[in-house]
């Protein structure tokens, strides 16, 4: 998430909502869920909550280890029992409870490979079950995008695949597992963000597709996610002017209302549960409304919950939109029982979860399964001169800019998991082209060449092409969306980068001796 100062974007400073313990305040501040920083729970987000915050949302800034969240969970929670406690936690490339190790779970790309929709279930459940544990109640997840553009900057290996069907089938499994440890799933990012070239938290993406075929792809894992009984909807910063020409979906009451809410008889999805906001704070929002406008036509068309996102976390920024929440009703531009509605459904999902707050105890441990689904999901294609490693390797490590989601901080690769397997094993990092001074450091050691998304990236593809005719004897390992054709005297196909499939490639690569 983009840092945006809660003053950005064009809004005027909204005067100060008056009587901050009455009902229509309430209201406002149970539909936002901000972040914070620190590890401990600050006294401001305290005080909110007894005034009426409905949610809190934890990011990496937050995690340092499972028993230090639990701490801050069960404080929050003596405050406000019935609080929400979201995380952005996809697993795999998006990870937030284990941000500072990688994570112990591949991500939708290497589940869609696998296309085992029992894995996939017991993926979600025991990832379902690691955050109850901590005391997180609602995870914005899982990605129902079907990546339909290959160059998608933005949703990658964090969609099942490109195949409606597919992603639609390890969506519902998906769905049912995390619910299953009393978490709620919010599925994200309708209508459908894989048909873009354009990051969200950068700019306005535009999707430019007809009805029939918004019904015959994007909504189709939509749909089987509701039939699988998802808690929560996130909306998208998109433009689909199929839909609506002027306004992303987000602040589209033709996208939030007319379709996801309507009943089928009138074309719509029928969903009756909480539809949530990507973050706010995105520049394909700030950049044009404002956080707070923004804010206020969200909740206007349909949305009733506010995810105010990584890059916003004081509580100046919670007051902000609290008092334009109370101006938007008292001025006419929101209505009164829109908000009320929100609020209840808000309610109405913390309700849920905390009666389903002992579910995750009845779920068998299985910490083993992101592991098996990371192993399951590698693809190995053999080239003419493949020989098997007789020494430790030089690990070059082609790192692209991390989209926002994903963020920079979570280490990927295969480094640590060879270096375990063979000692010895160096690595370096590179961003260019040129690999003069990558053919020096690895000397006459084995060569493991590793990308993310090459197909992506041109100067990545000339890089691997460069050292491929210098070393044709170099292991690739493709760690994003495997477009590119295969190349390499090995190549590993991972499905994604998280720590497990660093750890299945390694193996996989130790094993083809």
């Amino acid at each position: 998430m983009t840092a945006i100062s809660a003053h950005s974007s064009g809004a005027a400073p909204v005067a100060p909502a008056g009587d901050t313990s009455g009902s229509l305040a309430r209201d406002a501040l149970a539909v936002l869920q901000p972040g914070f920083t620190g590890t401990t729970a600050p006294d401001w987000v305290l005080r909110r909550l007894e005034e009426g915050l409905g949610s809190v949302a934890l990011f990496s800034r937050n995690i340092e280890t499972p028993e230090q969240v639990a701490a801050l969970t069960a404080r929050l929670r003596q405050v406000r029992p019935d609080v929400l406690v979201a995380a952005d936690e996809e697993g795999g490339d998006v990870t937030r409870i284990e941000s500072r190790g990688g994570s112990s779970f591949p991500g939708n790309l290497a589940l869609g490979a696998v296309d085992d929709v029992e894995l996939t279930r017991a993926v979600a459940a025991e990832l379902g079950r690691r955050l109850a544990g901590c005391g997180v109640n609602l995870d914005w997840a899982p990605s129902a995008d079907v990546n339909s553009d290959p160059g998608n900057p933005v949703i990658g290996v964090r969609s099942f695949g490109a195949d409606p069907a597919l992603v639609a089938r390890n969506t519902a499994a998906y769905v049912a597992g995390l619910q299953s440890a009393g978490v709620a799933a919010s599925v994200k990012h309708f209508p459908g963000h894989g048909d873009t070239a354009t990051d969200s938290h950068l700019a306005l993406p535009r999707v430019d597709v007809d009805l029939d075929t918004l019904r015959s792809r994007e909504l189709v894992p939509f749909r089987a996610a509701l039939e699988a009984g998802a808690k929560v909807v996130m909306s998208a910063h998109i433009l689909v002017p199929a839909l609506d020409p002027d306004l992303p979906a987000t602040l589209s009451r033709a996208a939030l209302t007319g379709l996801l809410r309507a009943p089928a008889p009138a074309g719509g999805l029928g969903f009756d549960g909480l539809i949530v906001t990507d973050g706010i704070e995105m520049r394909a929002i700030s950049d044009t409304y404002g956080i707070r406008r923004g804010t206020v036509m969200a909740l206007a068309a349909g949305a009733d919950a506010i995810c105010v996102g990584g890059g916003l976390s004081d509580e100046d920024t919670v007051l902000a939109l609290r008092d334009a929440i109370v101006a938007a009703v008292r001025d006419g531009s929101l209505p009164a029982e829109r908000l009320a509605d929100a609020a209840a459904r808000v309610r109405a999902l913390a309700a849920w979860a905390a009666e389903r707050s002992g579910a995750a105890e009845e779920l068998a441990p299985d910490p083993g399964v992101g592991l098996e689904a990371a192993r399951r999901a590698v693809r190995v294609t053999r080239g003419p001169g493949f020989t098997p490693l007789s020494s430790p390797p030089y690990v070059a490590a082609f790192t692209p800019v991390a989209n926002i989601a994903v963020g920079d901080v979570t280490p990927w690769g295969v480094a640590a998991e060879l270096e375990r397997l063979l000692p010895g094993t160096e690595t370096g990092t590179y961003r260019s082209q040129d690999v003069t001074g990558l053919l020096a450091a690895a000397g006459p050691r084995p060569v493991v060449a590793v990308v993310r998304d090459m197909h992506r990236h041109p100067w990545m593809a000339s890089a691997v092409a460069a050292l491929l005719a210098a070393r044709p004897d170099t292991v690739v390992v493709e760690m994003g969306v495997p477009q590119a054709p295969p190349a390499g005297a090995l190549h590993v196909a991972t499905h994604g980068a998280a720590r497990v499939c660093g750890e299945a490639a390694a193996e996989a690569i130790v094993s083809a001796r």
